[in-house]
């Protein structure tokens, strides 16, 4: 093995500076600097695999011979225990084409389209409330919440009584800052009130996701877990896109006013904010056997961390990967992830996105952040999603 191979100790885990908080860490770009692999030690203390290029990135995604089960994760000195029932993120086929498969067309592009409507009046409320309270807000409550929200909670059929505490305790163990005493205490009211809302979908079928699994095979208890993770993916990576792809625009005024004056530019624009934020920053696969990858050999049981916002910000697949240009040509980004566990909600966070960001800014024409941006408060590197923590913004009226 080559002894100039580059070895990152550790990723960072404090926040990003105030000066580029759209960028990776240094520490990412630097390793990428030297190559798409470095040698890493995970934070448990187990070496590892750092990939941070594109193209090695998207292979490991595509290559059943790494694995995504939760209890070969080799990261830590003591064993951890397969994911739950349902959860099915963390599983290989055949357990995950089980739960992925009913899903499939709940989350179709078509339907997503026939959900738009409903995203435009969930916004138009938004906006409504931001305009009454205004001219200042802090666009992470006002606004990026509540719409990614309301919508995963009506497709899962949460009933409206519901949805504030819900969503609080959602967020209470996604933003990375809670005590863990909090943080396994908000987990625990998550899960028991999903065991509820299951039995009670059983009992009374409505229009919503939720229900209609009720038909299948899937236990209550798979079907909590599926619900977990389809309310956690749905509505924390959203949230964070909707807040800190508005920052990123504000930032970026001449990318904002080719928005504005080209609204055929906003499904571009999605996607080019999703490769350039890449809100969902790492993922980990387990080998399975010996595999030769980017000119080493990744020994069976060793885990690799992907980084997907190297691999989205690689000089080697985009051009000028650290400008924002809702014109770029180039897709293909990561941000969804690749393989059979791309994000199973990717139409629905596509179709938020677009009607948010266009609604935003046409009713809001002059709005700017109401402090120096070297004050907006970022999440910290230890949240598994990335985003900016409140966005004081303001307006002229």
């Amino acid at each position: 093995m080559s002894e100039s191979l580059h070895t990152v100790p550790a990723l960072p885990t404090t926040t990003r500076p105030s000066g580029c908080p759209f960028d990776p860490p240094a520490e990412l770009i630097d390793a990428r600097s030297h190559g798409p692999i470095s040698r890493y030690t995970h934070p448990g203390g187990k070496p590892g695999w750092l990939i941070t290029g594109y193209d090695l990135v998207r292979s490991v995604l595509a290559d059943p011979r790494f694995s995504s089960r939760k209890e070969l994760l080799n990261v830590v000195d003591f064993e951890i225990p397969p994911a739950p029932p349902g959860e099915f993120l963390l599983m290989d086929d055949p357990q995950h084409r089980r739960y992925r498969k009913p899903l499939m067309g709940k989350f179709t592009v078509r339907r997503m389209r026939l959900l738009t409507e409903r995203i435009e009046q969930i916004t138009a409320e938004c906006l409504d409330a931001m305009e009454q309270a205004g001219p200042q807000t802090d666009l992470v409550t006002a606004f990026a919440k509540p719409i990614p929200a309301i919508a995963i909670c009506e497709l899962l059929g949460v009933p409206y009584e519901d949805r504030g505490s819900f969503q609080e305790q959602i967020d209470s163990f996604m933003n990375g800052e809670t005590s863990d005493e909090d943080l396994i205490a908000a987990y625990t009211a998550v899960q028991e009130y999903l065991a509820e809302l299951v039995v009670a979908k059983r009992a009374n079928p409505t229009d919503d996701v939720l229900s209609e699994l009720t038909d299948s095979d899937l236990t209550d208890e798979e079907l909590k877990g599926i619900g977990l993770i389809l309310l956690s993916a749905g509505f924390d990576t959203t949230a964070n896109m909707l807040a800190l792809g508005t920052y990123a625009l504000l930032q970026n005024p001449a990318q904002l006013a080719a928005l504005r004056a080209e609204p055929e530019l906003a499904d571009r624009a999605v996607d080019e904010l999703l490769r350039y934020l890449s809100v969902a920053k790492q993922f980990w696969r387990t080998a399975l056997e010996d595999v030769e990858l980017g000119g080493q050999t990744i020994k069976a049981g060793t885990t690799v961390a992907l980084s997907y916002n190297t691999a989205n910000r690689d000089p080697e697949r985009f051009t000028d990967p650290h400008v924002l240009d809702l014109r770029r040509q180039e897709g293909g980004h990561l941000a969804f992830g690749h393989g059979i566990h791309q994000c199973l909600g990717q139409q629905l966070a596509r179709v938020e996105m677009r009607v948010a960001f266009t609604a935003l800014f046409t009713r809001f024409p002059t709005l700017r952040l109401a402090v120096p941006a070297e004050q907006v408060a970022l999440r910290p590197e230890a949240a598994d999603i990335y985003g900016v923590k409140s966005l004081p913004v303001t307006w002229d009226v």
